[in-house]
């Protein structure tokens, strides 16, 4: 019997659906530590601390926003290791970040045996000062493994000497029990619904789906689910371009209410934007949508295409002329929306769903072992 320690930022039941899955492994003897409390643009919860049968969950407090990958860390000390004693810890912390070097002291002082996991989103070698080079040393010193979310992360950490396993298996999927194929709308006016869902921000390219907007014929309508700090300057430009008449937007949600909302859509849109410091790690919504065969389009940007694959269709980022063109072809060609439909629920199927990545995760920790 492994005795793993998990330690993640998990905050509702779809995130948590793969530890449920590994729980599932007889071999695994799972306790999960997860942050108390969580306030993000979708959910603000309470978590609290439960067992059943071999799996234990941990609710603890964080110094910091748990949102904040690098400077958030937990309010323990042992992280209850000197009782567990685990043969594993995985912790779904990036190498530099202040929770990783806490994990990795702690390991080192009271399970110096256990094999540690950290986990990577980084796909951007970002200059670091020399404190955050000395953290993200330490951290992959007492590594045996990383799971990196895209491919390169990977490249990343072998540039920073890293020469252990790595494994491309992102932290997070589409949870299947949630996000599923469901029956489209029938809509007796021709409209033909565009989505987004996620941060407002403005990495995240939507002035570049506003200017595509207005290439589209008046029939096509786009709804925005989410919140961030381009709330304000997206309405205004909603009213600039004069599309308040087809543009709506819709308050976070829940996960349930997100994949109905999905189901609404006629193609869901990702049109992230780089920056020097930033570009698009994975994308989350874009494997839910294709979990609800919802055809989807996304930009360059990042770890978009390596998603996507050829489970939709990808535009150059920030060119709204060619995010138009992918978009008036999916509204011309119901069998080319219903065949990229079918194509990137294979897809998830395949690779990204919470039970797959928890039967890749499984895979890595004996190879580990």
């Amino acid at each position: 019997m492994t005795r793993l320690l998990f330690i993640a930022r998990y905050r509702d039941a779809t995130m948590r659906r793969k530890i449920e899955y590994l729980a599932r492994d007889p071999a695994l003897t799972i306790w999960h530590i997860c942050p108390s409390a969580w306030q993000d643009e979708f959910l603000h919860v309470r978590q609290t601390s439960a067992q059943t049968g071999a799996f234990r969950q941990t609710a603890l407090p964080m110094w910091g926003r748990p949102t904040d990958p690098h400077r958030a860390f937990y309010h323990t000390l042992t992280f209850g290791l000197r009782r567990f004693q685990p043969d594993l810890v995985h912790a779904e912390e990036e190498p530099d970040s202040l929770a990783a070097l806490q994990i990795a002291l702690a390991r080192r002082l009271f399970a110096p045996r256990a094999k540690l996991i950290l986990n990577t989103w980084q796909n951007v070698n970002r200059p670091k000062t020399w404190p955050v080079r000395w953290v993200m040393q330490t951290t992959l010193q007492a590594s045996a493994g990383v799971l990196c979310a895209n491919s390169e992360a990977a490249v990343i950490l072998r540039q920073h000497g890293f020469h252990r396993p790595t494994a491309i298996i992102p932290a997070v999927g589409a949870d299947a029990e949630v996000f599923r194929p469901c029956e489209r709308p029938e809509r007796g006016d021709g409209t033909f619904v565009v989505g987004y869902v996620g941060r407002l921000a403005p990495e995240k390219g939507l002035d570049t789906l506003l200017h595509a907007m207005r290439r589209l014929p008046a029939a096509t309508s786009l709804q925005i689910m989410g919140d961030g700090s381009s709330r304000a300057e997206l309405l205004a430009q909603v009213a600039t371009l004069g599309l308040a008449h087809r543009v709506r937007l819709l308050p976070p949600a829940p996960p349930a209410q997100v994949a109905h909302h999905l189901a609404q859509l006629d193609v869901l849109t990702l049109p992230s934007r780089s920056t020097p410091l930033w570009k698009e790690q994975f994308g989350r919504v874009l494997v839910e949508a294709m979990a609800c065969k919802v055809p989807v389009v996304g930009s360059s940007s990042g770890a978009i295409p390596e998603v996507i694959g050829d489970g939709g269709l990808i535009f150059p980022e920030a060119d709204a002329a060619a995010l138009a063109d992918c978009l008036h072809k999916l509204m011309a060609s119901p069998p080319l929306r219903r065949d990229l439909a079918e194509r990137g629920y294979a897809r998830v199927s395949r690779l990204y769903t919470q039970e797959r990545l928890a039967e890749q995760i499984a895979a890595f920790y004996r190879t580990i072992l």
